[in-house]
């Protein structure tokens, strides 16, 4: 059995941890910073399996440095401190750096940016995993809280997007079925609207996206991952 270790608590960090059991570390727990690899690289020792759900995730944040210094600096710090070590990391992206790319894009074809800065230090964040490391999976998804929190919700924006409670489920399964390489992670195809009425019968629909560089097309071909889970 591997030993796993989860960093984070956010809304994707706390899920797996309540699923799995697994061992986690986080700023509010433990005082890390994940943009100062010294500040945790100590709780690494020990483990087969790093699993990084930290990430600067507010896709309207104008901040620039601060998606910097966590979406990318941090992952190229861990990155390099993996390097050479039997660890394997386990690495959370986004359905984003499709964005602008070609509908129902697969693992083979070239993400483009989604014009913030969330996206486009993810984007390189990604790179940077596969530039580096032999063994990682990088995964590709994005996961909504339950229930939907918002008055309003998109009927334009569709994609394979779900409840954080029915990724990380996928998530953890690919994670145990210990594969590698990348993978695009979500259900079957619905607007935000339809998912949101899952949860919210008091949901009204929007019908424009008010902010451009918020993508419309999310959707990702997930036949890898359907062959690997059944």
């Amino acid at each position: 059995m591997k030993d796993r270790l989860i960093l984070g608590d956010g809304l994707l960090g706390t899920e797996l941890v309540k699923e799995t059991g697994w061992d986690s570390i986080s700023r509010k727990k433990d005082g890390i910073d994940f943009r100062v690899i010294d500040s945790y690289k100590d709780h690494l020792f020990g483990y087969d399996e790093i699993i990084n759900c930290i990430a600067c995730t507010n896709t309207y944040d104008e901040n620039k440095e601060e998606n910097w210094n966590i979406n990318y600096k941090g992952v190229v710090d861990l990155v390099d401190y993996l390097e050479g070590t039997d660890m394997k990391l386990i690495q959370f992206s986004t359905d984003y750096v499709y964005t602008h790319s070609k509908q129902n894009a697969s693992e083979k074809d070239v993400p483009v940016h989604c014009g913030n800065w969330y996206g486009y230090t993810k984007l390189l964040g990604d790179a940077y995993v596969q530039l580096r490391l032999k063994d990682y999976l990088l995964i590709r998804s994005t996961h909504k809280e339950e229930p939907f929190k918002y008055n309003k919700a998109w009927v334009n924006q569709v994609g394979n997007f779900d409840y954080v409670s029915e990724i990380a489920k996928l998530q953890i399964e690919l994670i145990r079925k210990n594969v590698s390489g990348v993978f695009n992670v979500g259900t079957e195809l619905k607007t935000m609207y339809d998912l949101a009425k899952r949860t919210s019968s008091n949901v009204k629909p929007e019908f424009e996206i008010f902010n451009e560089t918020t993508p419309i097309n999310l959707i990702m071909d997930i036949s890898k991952l359907k062959g690997v889970i059944k």
